[in-house]
């Protein structure tokens, strides 16, 4: 029995998964593969190098600077949120990401991208948690319309979120059988058209497959949610989703506001922990 922890993302919205996330790794809740998309993918990586309390520590103490998180950023660099400041300074410099115990932990990790060229997910594993590593990290959260567009490894990338936002049948296709999804919205939630598409299409001319995909990402998203009700009944995921709606910013600057958002997180994390481990201990179906 293979189980896995699937990451939905959201922006800010993603402290809740960090308050999860901290909880699991607090009562020694342990998983074979994460995959996480956006903000599920850089901050799920903590779960990884075992550091609980770092994704709320270091959003809360940069969230307001200008170099994280700004206009000003983006207006200067094409980056609402700072690339250098953000995937090198804060991980190498201010709060420092354990690459160590990141590296050595035997649980794989794979982030998700859009390729733009394409309009398809690119499932990336990433085993070093090193600056080409969180290059990846990058990619799969840069939002699209304030982010540049991200190359690596010969891909050109954006936001995972807009081709594959909860990963859960890429999970199950690799032999998980045991699911856990994080969703950062609460019960009943369904993604609209975006309003934001001319724009889109004007911004992304010389990609057609990305405004394709950003004309159905509604479409997707809530053909995800579905999915991801039907294995939730066949036994083999268990899901866990906002109690009550914690409004919070896509681009928060509010610490208290995160701080609530996360709190959240550790208060579901807690309520649901006995069936969790009721559900780890199960047989698969």
């Amino acid at each position: 029995m293979k189980t896995s922890l699937v990451l939905e993302g959201g922006g800010m919205r993603g402290m809740y998964t960090a308050g999860i996330l901290d909880v699991l790794m607090e009562n020694s809740i342990n998983v074979d593969m994460i995959i996480g998309v956006s903000a599920g993918a850089v901050f799920g990586c903590n779960f990884k190098s075992k550091q609980p309390g770092r994704a709320i520590r270091y959003n809360k103490r940069f969230c307001a600077d200008s170099r994280y998180s700004s206009f000003r950023s983006f207006i200067k660099t094409g980056d609402w949120f700072g690339a250098d400041f953000c995937y090198k300074e804060v991980p190498f410099k201010y709060d420092i990401f354990d690459v160590e115990t990141y590296k050595k932990n035997p649980v794989k990790f794979y982030a998700v991208a859009t390729d733009v060229l394409t309009g398809k997910p690119v499932y990336h594993e990433i085993p070093d948690g090193n600056e080409n590593d969180l290059t990846w990290m990058r990619a799969s959260a840069s939002m699209p319309l304030v982010s540049n567009i991200v190359e690596v490894d010969g891909y050109k990338l954006l936001d995972g979120g807009m081709s594959d936002s909860i990963p859960l049948k890429k999970s199950i296709e690799m032999g998980y059988t045991k699911n856990i999804v994080v969703l950062t919205q609460v019960e009943g939630y369904q993604k609209k058209p975006n309003k934001m598409l001319p724009l889109i299409k004007m911004i992304y001319r010389k990609y057609p497959k990305i405004v394709e995909v950003m004309a159905n990402r509604h479409k997707m998203y809530n053909e995800e949610l579905s999915y991801v009700v039907e294995q939730q009944k066949m036994g083999n995921t268990f899901v866990i989703r906002p109690s009550r709606l914690q409004k919070v910013g896509r681009t928060e600057h509010n610490p208290e506001v995160l701080q609530k958002m996360y709190d959240l997180g550790r208060e579901d994390a807690v309520t649901i922990l006995p069936d969790l481990k009721k559900f780890l201990k199960s047989e698969a179906n």
